[in-house]
């Protein structure tokens, strides 16, 4: 086992494992920490899968294009694992003139940042899902969105950083950041048994989600988030009948058909923030969220009816205070590299994120814009 790198990644899920690889095939020396006993154990492995850049908050949208343009559509072959990545579009449906007017205007804002999202009338939305309820008045479309499994993406990142030569260690939760003179000079760790142990880098990228607040804590650095969770169903194999993302403008559901046919969408009872957990820690999928989200993708989807479900799975999202992933430098830490409070979309946004710190990282510049998602964009204006 290492204990000494160029550069710490905390968080093995895929903003974490993408972060190593990128970093690895610049030439530097990994070391990635996993509170968990397994990879991808947070929202990498429970989310549904969306790689959209509709719908998201403009500040995002300079790293989500670019990473559908530059990362998404070779990434299987990079890898050499199936991402499953299908640019089939995204539609966002609405079903009452109220829904149409959100609808616009997060249309307005992607057109604003180049983005080619329209919107289309309840013919145009037949024309291209005709299993669609008729109740549907409309939608914005983005034909450059999609979806992607998220177990085989994660799991060939971390397989390609493993062949760089990346160390990962897994049962490793950090319990605090150490700096020298004001810099970076490496973390520790602390297991269930109280076990310290000391790991040494001049730069640590900190990618945990949630608890990413927690640590970076340590050095009074604070990115205000919560968490929320999220659960997601999973349908039996039905015939292939669409291609596209789907989401609504009331985020009743949202989901895909997968290459092998299975239906994979998520929703809400409403109570996502009042939840029970089960033995791994992760919220207990509750029969009322089952049923809402059934609920809400039959409005939508009424063919859908028999279609059996054959498993559910719960998570947690980092919500962040404005709903904006933070992917930044740190300037009062010297060595330090932030990427979380994703708030559910981070799987999408995830590998071009990594990318960009990994070059900033190793040579001091990153070809998105991630300016906008700077850490300390909540702190009061002077």
């Amino acid at each position: 086992m290492m204990t000494k790198a160029d550069v710490i990644v905390i968080g093995a899920g895929i903003v974490g494992n993408a972060t190593a690889y990128y970093l690895a095939k610049k030439g530097k020396s990994i070391i990635v920490l996993e509170a968990s006993e397994y990879i991808g154990n947070g929202g990498s492995s429970r989310n549904g899968g969306g790689v959209r850049q509709s719908g998201r908050n403009p500040k995002e949208l300079p790293l989500m294009v670019w990473g559908v343009k530059n990362i998404w559509p070779k990434l299987s072959e990079e890898l050499g694992v199936d991402t499953e990545y299908t640019q089939g579009g995204n539609l966002r449906l609405g079903k009452t003139e109220e829904h149409m007017k959100i609808l616009q205007k997060l249309a307005e804002a992607a057109n604003k940042c180049g983005v080619d999202v329209k919107m289309i009338d309840a013919k145009e939305v037949k024309k291209i899902n005709p299993y669609l309820s008729d109740e549907v008045i409309g939608a914005s479309w983005c034909p450059t969105d999609g979806h992607a499994n998220p177990l085989t993406t994660t799991l060939g990142y971390y397989k390609c950083a493993r062949k760089l030569g990346v160390d990962f260690i897994t049962g490793a939760p950090v319990s605090r950041i150490l700096t020298k003179a004001g810099k970076i000079c490496g973390v520790e760790t602390c297991d269930a048994e109280g076990t310290k142990q000391v790991f040494e880098a001049d730069t640590v990228v900190v990618a945990a989600g949630y608890e990413s607040n927690a640590i970076l804590s340590t050095v009074e650095i604070n990115i205000p988030m919560r968490k929320q969770s999220i659960s997601c169903l999973v349908t039996e194999a039905e015939p292939q009948m669409f291609k596209q993302m789907l989401g609504t403008a009331m985020a009743d559901f949202y989901g895909h058909q997968t290459k092998h046919g299975s239906f994979v969408m998520g929703g809400t009872d409403g109570f996502d923030q009042f939840h029970n957990t089960i033995n791994d820690g992760y919220p207990l999928v509750k029969s009322s969220t089952v049923c809402a989200t059934s609920r809400g993708i039959l409005g939508y989807f009424p063919m859908l009816e028999n279609a059996k479900i054959v498993r559910t799975w719960g998570g947690y999202a980092d919500i962040s205070a404005d709903a904006v992933a933070t992917v930044s430098k740190c300037d009062e830490v010297p060595g330090l590299y932030i990427e979380c409070g994703f708030t559910g979309h981070g799987f999408g946004i995830g590998p071009a994120a990594a990318y960009n710190i990994a070059e900033l990282i190793a040579t001091g510049s990153c070809p998105a814009d991630i300016s906008p998602l700077r850490y300390n964009r909540f702190k009061p204006a002077k």
